[in-house]
């Protein structure tokens, strides 16, 4: 199972989880099976590219999202793609490795249309 995480840079399992979910600097990819670890920047249309950020991750073959939060585009986004998101990853310090920690003792939720960022509801 591929997970993304939306982080600050790029220490792969080190680095620290970003706050804003397609205003992140990079995706960290945790393949959990091979115990491979990708960074990928954001090259999506936040960061002047062309495409979303749920796109640039779906393409790197992620299956689950883990985040602070995100907005309900992405929400649904995320959903037509098939990848699942798991919210409530603190942002304040937190690392990939202690998000993937809380994803497995079952510490974050799946996410809904109540967990969307206020300030992208339209």
């Amino acid at each position: 199972m591929k997970i993304g995480v939306p982080t600050m840079g790029d220490s792969g399992l080190e680095e620290t989880v970003g706050g804003h979910f397609g205003r992140s600097p990079t995706f960290t990819v945790v393949d959990l099976k091979t115990n491979d670890v990708k960074v990928l920047p954001n090259t999506s249309e936040h960061f002047g590219g062309v495409k979303q950020a749920p796109e640039i991750l779906a393409e790197a073959g992620v299956e689950v999202m883990l985040c602070q939060g995100l907005g309900p585009r992405a929400i649904s986004m995320f959903e037509q793609f098939g990848i699942e998101v798991y919210v409530g990853a603190n942002s304040d310090g937190t690392t990939v490795s202690d998000v993937l920690k809380a994803f497995q003792a079952g510490l974050l939720h799946e996410v809904s249309d109540k967990d969307a960022c206020e300030e992208h509801r339209h």
